[in-house]
């Protein structure tokens, strides 16, 4: 598996990422991973549908309690067309927990803390912790990638304007 040593910081510290780079114009990658009632979910099942896929280290944390809710808050402006799936290691339990305290309603928590499917396809997985980087992907209705943004600190928020100009685009 490829590893790309200081391809992103937390809190200024450098982290290898495990995985292939994912580009605009790529096939996405299917993966596996677990809702919150511990059942398998696949990228392939949304084909059809835009799908945002945000990758993020831990919703128990402020950044990504901000994101999710922040992606949560713009898919109620999106239609049925549009699906939000974010993704952390954290236990299906905590991302249900989370979820109901969160009012988190219109984004589906995934769990890739099984195998690590998703880390490793997209190329997020932290080989020093074994959490997620913080990222944000499109997938087109197609299946092929529209925007790809890594964030580089994963302490900071990604660009929602750039993401939600991809899926409108």
């Amino acid at each position: 598996m490829q590893e790309r040593p200081g391809a992103v910081t937390m809190k200024g510290s450098p982290l290898t990422l495990v995985g292939p780079v994912i580009s605009v114009g790529d096939t996405a990658p299917d993966f596996e991973a677990l809702n919150n009632d511990l059942q398998p979910v696949r990228l392939s099942q949304f084909k059809g549908k835009t799908v945002i896929l945000s990758s993020v280290p831990s919703l128990d944390t402020p950044v990504c309690d901000m994101e999710t809710r922040r992606f949560n808050q713009e898919a109620e402006k999106l239609g049925e067309d549009v699906v939000v799936l974010t993704v952390s290691m954290d236990l299906p339990f905590a991302q249900k927990r989370w979820c109901g305290a969160a009012g988190v309603t219109r984004v589906l928590t995934l769990s890739d803390h099984r195998n690590a499917s998703f880390g490793q396809a997209y190329g997020v997985l932290i080989k020093e912790l074994r959490l997620l980087a913080r990222a944000v992907f499109v997938v087109g209705k197609d299946g092929v990638i529209k925007h790809v943004q890594l964030v580089k600190e994963t302490s900071e928020e990604p660009d929602y304007d750039a993401v939600l100009k991809a899926v409108k685009a």
